[in-house]
């Protein structure tokens, strides 16, 4: 097969409620080995809660993902961190009285080599690791330009900086899947700019993306497929043409005033 058309997520029959509030309902779609793939939709469509459901932090009612071929639903974040799926947040979630180095180092020890007792039996080992990671992450910040940066706070940066630095952090455990949610809130146009371009830089290093956005102009921009919610359902998928031409689609969002 094919690497390009390889699916490596695959989700099936997806529900999720919160007392009586069905907010997943039999959600369906596979996204292929390194493309961009966007998830729309209204506010409330339940698109940030699939992205917990496949990253781990909730666990599906019913229904199955596979990632790479193998079930993850329901399995503990850090696990499924650990399989090569990393994300980012709507609201920055930066570890403050840390520098942006250590945040970013934060994200690679989830693909360390010592374990918890290394410490005990192997200093010597501990200590190649820990400058093993340093340098590859000061390595993933020479990569996004922000290098110079390493040494600052990461919370008192502009938030547009801090965006970046929370990309270098996913970035460090080496993702083969990158969940990004609405990575452009709260940005400026010259930051979502600059953020449609680093993205478009992960997925040419054969990252593949699964992002949630409501600006559509970044969104038609950089994807190569869609997914389209609204009340918890699909009601489209496709490229972004065929998306903007369907007409349901239209009138349930793309036309909707918080759109």
């Amino acid at each position: 097969m094919n690497e390009a058309s390889r699916t490596l997520l695959a989700v099936s029959g997806l529900h999720h409620w919160f007392g009586g509030l069905h907010v997943i309902d039999g959600v369906e779609f596979s996204c292929r080995q390194g493309i961009v793939k966007a998830i729309i939709g209204p506010n409330g469509a339940g698109k940030t809660t699939l992205l917990n459901l496949i990253a781990g932090s909730l666990r599906p009612r019913t229904g199955s993902i596979a990632f790479d071929g193998h079930p993850i639903a329901g399995i503990p974040p850090h696990q499924v961190a650990a399989r090569g799926i990393s994300r980012t947040f709507q609201a920055t979630r930066l570890f403050p009285r840390m520098s942006v180095l250590e945040n970013v180092m934060v994200g690679s020890h989830v693909r360390g080599r010592q374990g918890f007792f290394a410490g005990l039996i192997g200093p010597a080992a501990t200590g190649r690791e820990e400058r093993r990671i340093r340098r590859d992450c000061m390595a993933v910040l020479d990569e996004l330009g922000i290098a110079d940066l390493a040494a600052r706070d990461a919370v008192s940066l502009p938030f547009g900086r801090q965006r970046v630095v929370e990309f270098a952090r996913a970035l460090a455990s080496q993702p083969r899947l990158l969940l990004l949610d609405e990575p452009a809130c709260g940005l400026n146009p010259k930051e979502t700019e600059e953020i449609g371009g680093l993205i478009a830089d992960i997925r040419a290093r054969g990252i593949t993306v699964l992002i949630v956005e409501h600006d559509m102009s970044l969104v038609m921009g950089i994807s190569d497929e869609v997914v389209v919610l609204s009340y918890g359902r699909k009601i489209a998928e496709g490229t972004p043409s065929e998306v903007q031409a369907n007409h349901e689609v239209v009138s349930v969002y793309l036309g909707a005033s918080d759109a």
